[in-house]
């Protein structure tokens, strides 16, 4: 029997995800049965358990993806110190979440995510901590402007993060729900609300 790849198994894995994005966005969690994940993909129920257990294990892996992009972004800044300031930071992170829920419906999803956390412990707990890594990489670029002189030090770097946090559902529960021009010049009046100080750039 030839061997399978490591490739051919992340092809699958993506196509599984793929098709259980759809059914929930269609029909939400809970009315999507097991059932119904295998005939959207196209699958027999071995192929998709071989990847997956459960449709719990599909939830916990689609809210990872949804916010791999928004911690790949804050870590590389923070790492990088790229002389961003944080209204550019987060433009950026309000147009990567544009542009994916346009493409695979990000916000819509992430709004199921945080509804079903309220019920799934162990789905609270996972979103709790990468919530926690994109904050405490927004708090290493905060302490950075602070020391730069583009964002007060009259407040803890930490209650900043937190505040800049805050922007991101309230963003994503717009695009989620309402027509996109309505949320449009978000990205820019971010950037314009916290801009670099008057002696940089």
């Amino acid at each position: 029997m030839p061997k399978v790849t490591q490739q051919h198994m992340d092809a699958r894995r993506e196509q599984i995800l793929g098709a259980a994005r759809r059914c929930f966005l269609r029909d939400g969690f809970h009315s999507t049965s097991m059932q119904d994940l295998f005939a959207e993909a196209g699958l027999s129920a071995g192929a998709v358990y071989r990847h997956f257990t459960s449709k719990d294990e599909m939830i916990l892996a689609i809210a990872e993806e949804n916010m791999r992009d928004v911690l790949d972004i804050t870590l590389a800044v923070a790492t990088n110190r790229q002389g961003q300031s944080m209204g550019a930071v987060m433009a950026e992170l309000l147009d990567v979440i544009r542009v994916k829920s346009a493409e695979e419906g990000v916000a819509a999803l992430a709004v199921l995510v945080w509804g079903e956390a309220m019920r799934n412990r162990s789905l609270a707990d996972k979103l709790d901590h990468l919530v926690g890594r994109i904050r405490a990489n927004l708090v290493t670029l905060v302490r950075d402007q602070q020391k730069r002189g583009a964002l007060p030090t009259n407040v803890t770097a930490e209650a900043i993060a937190s505040t800049m946090l805050s922007v991101l559902p309230g963003y994503i529960l717009q695009v989620a729900l309402l027509d996109p021009a309505a949320v449009a010049e978000v990205p820019d009046a971010v950037r314009a609300l916290w801009p670099e100080s008057a002696g940089e750039g």
